[in-house]
């Protein structure tokens, strides 16, 4: 029974150890962090929150990992609502997490 119990412990833990991946919608979505970028053509969609990592797992996932985890979650939920560009603010100071706030636009295509 103990090693059941460790087992599901260790599986828990590792579960968390996994960041957002991006979907094929999602790599549709640029980044960018330039205000001009989104100019008057542009239409906002929405602005959303992605967030990686937490007080318990923070410790075992790379910064640049939780970075991309962060950004992957911005860019699928920017795509689920038909936008193709994603403007980021700075990224939010926590200690255990990499949380960036984006609005997301829908742009035409460039000339």
């Amino acid at each position: 029974m103990k090693q059941y119990l460790a087992l599901g412990v260790a599986l828990l833990a590792l579960s968390g150890c996994t960041t957002s991946s991006i979907t094929e919608k999602g790599e549709q979505v640029d980044i960018v962090w330039n205000v001009e970028t989104t100019s008057k053509q542009c239409q906002l969609k929405s602005t959303f929150v992605g967030s990686e990592g937490a007080w318990y797992n923070f410790w075992l996932i790379s910064n640049r990992s939780l970075t991309v985890g962060a950004l992957n979650q911005l860019r699928n939920q920017a795509a689920e609502v038909g936008a193709n560009t994603l403007l980021l603010g700075a990224p939010l100071p926590y200690v255990s997490s990499v949380t960036y706030v984006g609005n997301a636009y829908d742009c035409p295509p460039p000339e």
